[in-house]
């Protein structure tokens, strides 16, 4: 039995040491053939790979392309500052110094740097996608792998052709170790990293970040289309095809792709940055290299800023106010709305990026510039109300009125650098206005007119009334006198008595209207009672009291439902006659065939108290409710009256602000309804 080198013998079992030995040098092969495919990877990539050690950064690895950004300099082992000094000019080594100390990693999207150029040419402005990751050895921080791509070409062309596009994220990877720590860097690299191989782009590798992607699905070993068939329709398969065909590099600016959720759930979209290159194993394409950055939400986010500013251009297009911006000293108009336009009576052409005062040079001594200085020096804004303005429009200079505030903008510093102007026109009211203030001044003078005129009708029905009785008294007593004087056989004599009859009716036409005109006095004088607070239930009882002779002679029935509106807001003795005539009205013109049924009602509304008073009497043709209110009308002659009862309802109600109507059919009865002005506070709504 084999012994081992110390003398015991060797288990039966245990397998010989030239197979272990076998073993142990094809695992190294297959160890070297990996490490071997990642430096070719690191070799062959357009991308910028570097590998700094220790605090100070001295260059420990670079691949071609990183040297072809600093020719004819010696970089390796030399301290980064020391080589390169315009990398700490450019804040870069601080950047290195904070992820050595910090184990964060830091990630720079399209960075500007200068760099020195040989001959003393001046430096020159690229841009770079890079990250910075910090590796470690043994537990302890060793270094920093830079993963970098130069985008400047792509930068200059977005740039030179002004269209707003999302940051190109160059797929990198940060952290890099020589041979021994290139599996690590992958690893821990937040850039999403794959190599496909053949044709089939079978997944040899994929990185954490990658892994993080795809949740769930078993992906190694497996043909792309087939662990990921979400790139077949979106036509990412045909894109790897073609660069494992012709050997070009891809660059993928904010791709969409949409990811199948691994527990069946909706479908989620991503956005990515990417390169895909093709990488070589003795001169021949062997399959190709993804490096990808997830830009998911810094697209999300530029597309709701776009949004914002659609929704804010819309918002200056279509806002119900004018709306202006004027930059710098001379105002040049940087914004101006459709509804500033319209003001202006100027298109947008011909005010956009012009000074204000060649815009409108007709205002150029109407006082707004120095609204605007005053503005922009004090830096406080100004609101002006109902300002006038003479602007031309279509050749003719017409008045404007407008409400409008200047408001200063300022800049980062604190400085004003323009003014924003939102107004409103308008002129519409206030020519309404001052043609309401017209016609108010109008009626204020024909209103004094009507009441010197009122006043002199007054005062002339007043005299007359009182100056007719005595003459008319006087008649009547010489006519008394008369009679006695006259025999009987004289008084009976032929036409005698009919003329004195005829006499002694006119005296009574005369007095009566005498009385018609002292109560028209009293109804004047009777109008500047003030209001206060009535208790109508109260009222409705005396009224009954004094009605209680007419009532018992006509056998009428009085109904009354005043709970709703117990108290109402009038003048006394105005609400005493307006109830009082209705109420006496009803039982007088009762009918005939039926005995008297009158009801009173009250109800209230927020503003209005409304009473009402119902009749089985009478009742009114269609032409007789069109005389009803009239001065000294009388529609029925069997009932003594003077005509004047209701044209004095009806002018106390409508003196009040109310309102009197009438609902009648002839031979049924009727209904007034009078409506006044809730004014008193203790008037329950009902």
């Amino acid at each position: 039995m084999p012994a081992t080198p110390s003398g015991l013998p060797l288990s039966p079992n245990a397998p010989d040491t030239d197979t272990l030995q076998a073993k142990l040098l094809a695992a190294t092969r297959q160890l070297l053939q990996e490490r071997e495919a990642f430096y070719q990877v690191f070799e062959q990539t357009p991308a910028l790979v570097t590998i700094l050690r220790g605090p100070d950064h001295r260059f420990a690895y670079f691949n071609p392309a990183q040297e072809r950004m600093f020719p004819g300099r010696q970089l390796l082992g030399q301290p980064l500052a020391t080589v390169l000094p315009d990398a700490a000019t450019q804040g870069f080594v601080a950047l290195l110094d904070r992820v050595y100390a910090t184990g964060e990693p830091h990630v720079g999207v399209e960075v500007p740097a200068y760099l020195n150029q040989p001959n003393g040419q001046p430096p020159r402005l690229h841009y770079f996608t890079f990250a910075y990751q910090r590796f470690e050895e043994d537990g302890r921080p060793a270094g920093i792998s830079v993963f970098g791509t130069d985008v400047t070409e792509q930068v200059r062309a977005r740039q030179e052709r002004d269209v707003l596009q999302a940051q190109v994220l160059a797929a990198a990877q940060r952290r890099a170790q020589e041979h021994e720590t290139s599996y690590q860097l992958f690893e821990q690299s937040p850039a999403l990293i794959a190599l496909l191989r053949e044709p089939g782009h079978r997944i040899e590798y994929y990185n954490a970040a990658y892994r993080q992607l795809f949740p769930g699905r078993e992906l190694r070993g497996r043909p792309l289309a087939e662990a990921v068939p979400e790139v077949v329709a979106q036509g990412l398969l045909a894109l790897l095809d073609a660069v494992y065909q012709t050997g070009d590099t891809h660059f993928g600016s904010e791709v969409p792709l949409v990811v199948a959720a691994a527990d069946g759930g909706p479908a989620h979209a991503l956005y990515l940055n990417f390169t895909c290159q093709a990488y070589r194993e003795a001169g021949r394409i062997v399959g190709v290299s993804l490096f990808a950055y997830d830009v998911t939400e810094q697209v999300l986010a530029r597309h709701e800023h776009e949004a914002l500013q659609q929704r804010q251009q819309a918002l200056f297009e279509q806002a119900p106010v004018a709306i202006g911006v004027f930059a710098g000293p001379a105002y040049v108009v940087e914004i101006c709305n459709p509804g500033l336009q319209a003001i202006w009576g100027r298109t947008a052409a011909q005010a956009l990026h012009r000074p204000l005062l060649e815009v409108l040079p007709e205002v150029r001594d109407q006082g707004f510039k120095q609204l605007l200085d005053e503005v922009r020096a004090t830096g406080r804004p100004y609101v002006a109300q109902e300002r006038r303005a003479e602007l031309l429009h279509q050749g003719q200079l017409i008045t404007v009125y407008l409400n409008f505030v200047y408001q200063p903008l300022r800049d980062e510093n604190g400085l004003v650098t323009a003014v924003a102007a939102v107004a409103t026109d308008v002129t519409e009211q206030v020519t309404a206005r001052q043609q309401v203030q017209a016609l108010n001044d109008e009626l204020t003078i024909t209103n004094r007119q009507l009441t010197r005129t009122n006043t002199d009708l007054d005062t002339f029905v007043y005299t007359a009334s009182h100056d007719l009785k005595t003459p008319v008294s006087n008649i009547e007593g010489l006519l008394l006198a008369l009679l006695e004087e006259l025999p009987p056989e004289v008084r009976q004599a032929g036409v005698v008595q009919l003329l004195l009859d005829r006499m002694q009716g006119a005296v009574e036409r005369f007095q009566l209207t005498i009385a018609q005109l002292t109560d028209v006095a009293r109804l004047q004088k009777a109008q500047a009672q003030p209001a206060e607070v009535v208790d109508l239930a109260v009222l409705v009882e005396d009224l009954r009291l004094d009605l209680a002779p007419l009532l018992a002679t006509s056998g009428a029935r009085l109904t009354l439902d005043v709970a709703a509106c117990p108290q109402v807001s009038f003048a006394p003795q105005h609400l005493r006659s307006i109830v009082y005539n209705l109420l006496s009205n009803a039982v007088k013109y009762r009918h005939p065939d039926r005995p008297p049924h009158v009801q009173l009602r009250c109800r209230s509304t927020e503003a209005l108290v409304v009473l009402e008073v119902e009749d089985n009497g009478l009742g009114l043709s269609p032409d007789q409710q069109g005389e009803l209110f009239g001065l000294f009308r009388r529609l029925h002659d069997h009932v003594e009256g003077s005509g004047l009862g209701l044209y004095m309802v009806k002018r106390l109600v409508e003196n009040a602000g109310g309102t009197i109507r009438v609902q009648s059919e002839a031979g049924l009865g009727s209904t007034f309804t009078v409506t006044l002005p809730r004014t008193a506070s203790n008037c329950p709504v009902g």
